[in-house]
């Protein structure tokens, strides 16, 4: 198969991989492992996958000022908006916060809709709809009583929704101007490593921190499946129009946590949940055939 029919294949990896990442990724914090040094250890992470990367194009990374700063902005956005959703959750609540930033693909379709001019036919606009419902089902369904200090929490919350459906398009835009998608996700890698102090400020070290095998190693295992699902998706976005390819990777992930969740704890989604479900299903069938 051509790589450019492989978008689908990349996009899914993407997916899978984020999807088992989800079910498992709170474990760490749950045994007193602090979320900003999850940061830390899912920046670290990504050192391995970008050596990986380096090594398919030979070590040969595209220096050219363009590209560079393209792919630094990938990293840039997402991680920023990562370490941004920390301080936002302490402040305001999850299930306000997590469905404002869950539409983020709705702003990559309109970017790259008016700027890439990428189309897509009737059909797979459906496929797109039924992306987002299945986003806005499993948002919806997680609310909980959390407590709310001031309105800051909402503008940091809108922050992250406008860094990561920018990434998604900046993302694209690299890959139509750099030659090869591994040099994009080595620049990724880069920037979040620059994020490592900003992360380690936000830690407050006064409190017990986890540091045994349950900690920072099982959250390395975990979190090197982000790093691969990050690494496809530059991939995914190499190859597929990007108001596809982010709508489908947000609504399918939360499927896979969901089916893992379901067969390990023994966890009935909700109905709102089992609508995401057969609303992302129905999705990708749609999707395969654009």
């Amino acid at each position: 198969m051509e790589k450019k029919k492989n978008w689908l294949l990349y996009a899914l990896i993407t997916t899978v991989t984020w999807g088992i990442w989800g079910a498992f990724s709170e474990i760490p914090q749950k045994h007193g492992f602090p979320s900003t040094l999850t940061y830390v250890v899912w920046a670290i992470s990504m050192i391995p996958c970008a050596l990986v990367a380096l090594h398919n194009i030979r070590y040969k990374l595209d220096t050219r000022k363009r590209s560079a700063i393209l792919g630094l902005s990938v990293g840039i956005l997402g991680s920023g908006g990562q370490l941004i959703l920390f301080q936002a959750l302490r402040q305001g609540p999850a299930y306000i916060i997590f469905p404002i930033i869950s539409i983020a693909p709705m702003l990559t379709v309109i970017l790259s809709a008016t700027f890439l001019k990428e189309k897509v036919r009737l059909l797979g606009k459906i496929g797109i709809a039924l992306a987002f419902v299945s986003i806005v089902c499993f948002s919806i369904s997680g609310s909980d009583g959390a407590s709310v200090k001031g309105y800051g929490w909402l503008i940091m919350a809108l922050i992250v929704f406008a860094c990561w459906g920018i990434q998604a398009f900046v993302l694209k835009l690299a890959n139509n101007y750099t030659p090869d998608a591994e040099s994009i996700f080595v620049y990724e890698a880069i920037a979040s490593l620059l994020f490592i102090p900003v992360a380690l400020l936000m830690t407050d070290f006064s409190q017990p921190i986890n540091w045994s095998f349950n900690g920072p190693y099982l959250s390395f295992g975990i979190q090197i499946l982000n790093a691969i699902g990050a690494l496809s998706l530059v991939y995914a976005m190499r190859y597929g129009k990007a108001m596809v390819v982010s709508p489908l990777t947000d609504a399918l992930s939360p499927v896979i946590t969901v089916i893992i969740s379901l067969v390990i704890y023994a966890v009935i989604p909700p109905a709102i949940q089992i609508v995401g479900i057969v609303a992302a299903l129905a999705c990708i069938f749609i999707l395969s055939k654009e």
